[in-house]
């Protein structure tokens, strides 16, 4: 599998008009909206939601072909944090481990005063959380009935991080809790 990232620009019609698309195509049953509205998209993009230098798009491709798109939030922090969408038809192949791999490598590059990225998502999405675990990221904080769900009770958010020494050397450096001092 190659997967490969690209800047999109949505200041221009034609990647705008992507993103658009693919955001009112797909639903993204994790996310807080599933199912995004053409107009909630466009105010979203008037609104700098996806624009330098606290954002960054990106364009995911898969052997060629458009799967999905990155959301780098908080650009203009040590510690951004990512936002990972694949299209439906997409999931289920393996596709989310080697695209947080390939991220990683991008930000670190790309953003030499980064020294972590972080990444929430709910507790009842298995398979991102595997992907961020099986690329060396450490869950860091379980927060409870948080994540606003479409037409139902809130559900519970996991953070993750990864700093960028350990993703550099390959190891992984344990999240070191002090809870039982406080029991």
């Amino acid at each position: 599998m190659e997967l490969k990232l690209h800047p999109m620009d949505t200041t221009g019609p034609s990647d705008r008009a992507v993103l658009i698309e693919f955001l009112t195509t797909n639903r993204f049953p994790f996310h807080v909206s599933s199912t995004p509205t053409r107009d909630a998209i466009e105010r979203r993009i008037d609104d700098g939601a996806f624009s330098a230098p606290e954002h960054a798009l990106l364009r995911v491709d898969v052997d060629g072909a458009f799967t999905g798109i990155v959301v780098l939030d908080d650009l203009d922090d040590s510690a951004p944090m990512i936002d990972v969408r694949l299209s439906e038809r997409s999931r289920g192949q393996g596709i989310g481990t080697v695209l947080i791999r390939v991220l990683a490598d991008h930000v670190f590059a790309a953003f030499p005063d980064v020294t972590r990225i972080e990444a929430q998502t709910r507790d009842d999405n298995v398979a991102m959380r595997r992907s961020l675990v099986r690329n060396g990221w450490v869950k860091e904080a379980h927060y409870r009935r948080t994540w606003p769900v479409d037409d139902g009770a809130p559900r519970d958010s996991v953070a993750y991080g990864i700093l960028r020494e350990d993703h550099l050397s390959g190891t992984t450096t344990p999240f070191l809790s002090d809870d039982a001092l406080t029991a």
